[in-house]
């Protein structure tokens, strides 16, 4: 663990990685007192989920459970016969939806008899994607990405293995405590401030002890990779990335140089000002490259993903993610004037720079 006296050697602004790697799914890292890092397998690309354990009295306060499914179960089975040993689970808290943070939810709740925590839209959210396969909701999305130019084969590839992940969670807790944006939360010895902010997840709970310097970040604020910021069929004209860009903008004024951030994937790291620069950047770099192919030709949301996404290989869980953040970052410039969009006798949107 990095010393105090590290810290304050070193730029404030440095972007820096204190910890280069995890161990392995088996292994317990503290990243500072009162704090264990672990690192669970998921079966997408993205190949990792960050769970955070805080000291909290005599039990340990649980951030974030691992995906949905027996592999997951069976890492906690280890991991509580091994490394975590004797250690109880007071409370689990989750930061948002998505299956490989509230995908265990259910079973280890279940298991320590212990309250869970989450953000009331987030916890509605979790439901919805719980019980979202009825054919009006299927009929809906397959119009929307209809919509936006996809052909029938990748339209089916995204209502079938692209969209499958959301189900991987066991059921949720029946009941919750509500975190709001500005809440206090005290866990154990440190008292954190209860951020939300929305993009990647419509009302995502990040945790900041100011005292102690310490950011658990979610998927808000991710080391070395841009989090998912995408528009679905269920509110269709959707301000995403706006949303997201404001988050980031209020952090940015907030959080101090030398936090330590712990991210949802990744490592941790310091330099949250920097980080969040490069994400803003990040995101107007796609803009722009969309700007420059709607030019001359007005272009359909289908045209424009091998246009931002043409480095990757997409496989069916990819295009999904992919078509979504296209059509966020299409809405964000449809807001700011950027863009002027057209529908077609054949039904379809297309998009030009204005």
């Amino acid at each position: 663990m990095p010393s105090k006296t590290d810290a304050i050697a070193r730029p404030a602004d440095e972007l820096r990685y204190p910890f280069e790697n995890h161990p392995g799914v088996d292994q317990v890292v503290e990243v500072a007192p009162g704090v264990l890092w672990i690192r669970l397998d998921l079966p997408f690309r993205l190949n990792h989920v960050n769970i955070y354990l805080l000291a909290d009295g005599d039990g340990w306060a649980m951030v974030d459970t691992g995906i949905g499914n027996e592999a997951t179960i069976a890492a906690w089975t280890a991991l509580f016969d091994g490394a975590l040993k004797g250690k109880k689970i007071s409370r689990v808290i989750v930061t948002h939806a998505h299956p490989d943070h509230v995908g265990q939810a259910g079973w280890m709740v279940q298991r320590f008899q212990c309250p869970f925590y989450m953000s009331q839209v987030e916890y509605l959210q979790g439901v919805y994607h719980q019980n979202r396969r009825t054919e009006e909701r299927l009929v809906n999305s397959r119009n929307f990405f209809r919509r936006h130019g996809m052909d029938e084969a990748i339209t089916e590839q995204l209502l079938g293995r692209g969209q499958d992940y959301l189900k991987k969670t066991v059921p949720l807790p029946a009941a919750y405590v509500r975190l709001s944006d500005g809440d206090d939360i005290t866990i154990g010895t440190r008292r954190f401030r209860v951020l939300t902010g929305a993009g990647h997840s419509p009302d995502q709970v990040m945790l900041y002890c100011a005292d102690d310097g310490l950011f658990l970040s979610a998927d808000q604020v991710l080391s070395k990779i841009s989090p998912n910021v995408s528009v679905w069929a269920h509110e269709p004209d959707e301000n995403a990335l706006g949303s997201y860009l404001h988050s980031l903008s209020r952090l940015g004024e907030l959080l101090p140089a030398d936090v330590l951030v712990l991210p949802g994937h990744g490592v941790p790291f310091y330099g949250a000002r920097i980080r969040i620069k490069q994400l803003s950047d990040h995101h107007e770099e796609r803009c722009q490259m969309i700007a420059q192919a709607c030019r001359d030709t007005a272009k359909t949301s289908a045209e424009l993903v091998p246009v931002v996404f043409s480095k990757h290989k997409l496989d069916a869980h990819q295009t999904g993610f992919a078509a979504g953040e296209l059509i966020a970052h299409i809405n964000h410039m449809l807001a700011q004037k950027r863009l002027t969009q057209s529908l077609g006798p054949d039904g379809i949107l297309r998009f030009r720079t204005a």
